[in-house]
This record gives C-alpha cells, structure tokens and sequence, in this order.
C-alpha cells in the first residue's frame, strides 16, 4: 500500500518578477500548519515589484556522511554539500528535502540555498576516525555539488581534495560545467581507479531544457563536459535521468547516442519520478508550458505507477512497473547493447585508501 501526496499551488506573487525559474510559486511544506494566501487590501495603490535574487545561507554543519541502506541506490554513503539547487530542476525529487528546513520545495528550493563551507573539515575528520571501513562516497545525489554558487565557494573542491589526498574513492553525479574547474583533481583519482562521474543528460532540445532545468546549464555544454572529462580519462556516465514519458522519452537513444560520440563508457536511465511536493509542481509546470500534453503526460506517468503519480516502495520507485516502464526499459538495454555502453559503473579501488604523508613520516621502500 502505498499514498500520493496532494496540494493546492498558492497563486504565484505579483510582486515577484521570476527569471529562469522552474517552479512559478512557494506553496507551503507538508510540515507546515499553515497554508499562506495573498488577500487584496482594498487599497489601489500597487506595490513594487523586484527581481527574486537567490539567497545564500552558510550552515556549520555538525556531520557530513549521510548513511543509507537503500536496495536501489549501489553506495551506502553520500557527502551533500549544499542544501537547495540554484539550477531549478521543475522534476527534482530533492525539492521535498527543503521541507525539514521549513521552506517551500517551490520557489524556496531554489532561489534559498545553505551551504556547508566546512564540509571538508568534517569530511576529513569523518574517514580519518579509528575504524573507519572505506567504500564509495556517492555526491550528487541529492542536490547538485557543482550549482553555480559552487564556482565561487570552493566547497566540492575541498571535498575532492579530502579525497584525493586520502585516495579514497567516490561517483559524482551532476550537471554542473564547473567540475571541469576540477579536472586536476579528476584525472588524477581516475589514473588510480578512484572516480567514476555521471553526467545527467534529460534532453538534447535546448528550448525544452530551459523551461524544465532553467539554470542547468545547456545539452550542448553538458556534451561538452563529457568530451572534456574523457579526455582526462576521467570515466563518464550519461544518465537520462528523468524519463519523462511524451516530452522527451522519444529521445532516449539519440541522448545514449549523443553520449557515446562525446566520450562516454556507461549509460543508466530513470523514469520521471514525482515524490511528495514535486507532482503538483509539476503538474502546475505542464499546465504553464505544455498544457495541450499535460494530460497526455500524467496519464503515461501513472501507468508506470500503478495508477498514482508516484510510487515510492523501495525496489520500483527508480524503475516503474507495468507494460509502459518493461517497454522503456526494453528499449534502453537494447539500445546500450547496441552502441556498446556500459552497464555497471568501474569497480573503484578503496586498496590505496589511507591518510596523506606528513612531513617527518619515513618513506616507503615500494
């Protein structure tokens, strides 16, 4: 058994002007009590409007390594180290994370950020403790390490300069130009087995992607970024992920094939999930941009869902069910034989895993 979360989308704030948003709307978290509705005071004088900036927060977090024992996610640990996603994503399933900090998965997510400048300090002192049993550090896998704020804070840089001194292995997953900023760092694990990057690829239609990812950066930077990245021998991973069913399931092969051409090795593939807050913000979205498919859309979703517009149960909320989801998954294997792709990620190599030399440390003789 398994529920749908449901809500109304307040009506969007006049007074806002929204540039490159993908959410229109701040409606309130499941935790909140209270919904928040705009009332016309009776008076006609207008008010001022002004441009909706995003907001940059700093969090002196206490821990970093978040545990999971997820069937469906292969690492048992991930390093996140921003809250929210400046790049808008309207289909992000992170949005509902916002909730726990008492902000909106809307408009919040996107534009009120909180970063952890001593995420690498934690990092560091986190796998240096006695005991520590190396494995995998997965990044990425909430909201985006490489966002635009990352380009001047530095703090995956730091991150990556933890790991590459200790050699300890981990997969990034983004969508960020700013990991090439990081090649230095990624060629250097990746000579040691110790990184495998995936590159999140929805579509190859420039106009689509910015309604639905308005601050990713576009198809042709992320090919781009691939290129770049193998040529650092640095193992790439597209990931058409999400598969939205009528907007851009139809270029499922050409992306894998796009992808092959640019340099990457390993493909995976996602349906279109819609967790808690994200289906009525998606919804609302179709209805803005793509109101003569909408229907079309959800109803296509909810096939894959038994019939709701999400399934949250471990085991079939990455993959769907159904004739529909065996259908799109036929079709990805078939096109991964195909072209070549991988469909495992490169075993990462945790032997060399141990803290950096100081100076005074005698050499090694090997």
């Amino acid at each position: 058994m398994f529920h749908s979360w449901s809500m109304s989308l307040p009506p969007r704030n006049p007074d806002e002007i929204l540039r490159a948003r993908g959410a229109d709307s701040r409606p309130a978290a499941r935790f909140e009590p209270y919904q928040r509705v705009r009332e016309h005071d009776g008076w006609d004088i207008g008010e001022e409007q002004g441009l909706l900036r995003t907001e940059i927060e700093h969090e002196r977090a206490r821990s970093i390594l978040n545990r999971n024992n997820s069937p469906d996610i292969p690492f048992d640990r991930s390093v996140n180290p921003y809250r929210g996603c400046e790049h808008g994503c309207i289909y992000c399933f992170a949005r509902p994370s916002h909730a726990y900090l008492g902000l909106s998965p809307g408009l919040d997510f996107e534009t009120k950020i909180v970063a952890k400048p001593n995420a690498p300090e934690l990092l560091q002192a986190e796998i240096g403790r006695r005991g520590y049993a190396v494995a995998p550090i997965g990044f990425g896998t909430n909201t985006d390490p490489y966002q635009p704020i990352e380009a001047r804070l530095g703090i995956m840089r730091g991150c990556l300069q933890v790991l590459h001194d200790w050699n300890h292995p981990f997969s990034l997953v983004t969508r960020g130009a700013t990991v090439l900023r990081d090649l230095d760092l990624l060629s250097g694990m990746a000579a040691r087995k110790q990184v495998m990057v995936g590159v999140s690829l929805t579509t190859l239609d420039p106009d689509l992607a910015r309604q639905m990812e308005p601050r990713a950066p576009t198809p042709q930077t992320r090919l781009r970024m691939i290129r770049e990245l193998a040529q650092a021998g640095v193992p790439v991973r597209v990931m058409v992920a999400p598969v939205i069913p009528v907007l851009t399931e139809h270029e499922l092969e050409h992306i894998m094939q796009a992808a092959l051409d640019a340099g990457a090795t390993a493909a995976s593939m996602i349906p279109l999930r819609l967790p808690l807050e994200v289906a009525p913000l998606f919804r609302d979205w179709l209805q803005r941009h793509h109101p003569g498919k909408a229907a079309h859309v959800m109803s296509r979703v909810q096939a894959m869902r038994g019939g709701r517009d999400n399934d949250p149960r471990f085991g079939s909320r990455m993959r769907g069910e159904g004739h529909e989801a065996d259908l799109l998954h036929q079709r990805f294997r078939l096109a991964r034989k195909r072209l070549g792709l991988q469909r495992e990620a490169e075993v990462l190599d945790c032997s060399r895993f141990g803290p950096p030399p100081r100076a005074g440390d005698q050499l090694s003789l090997f």
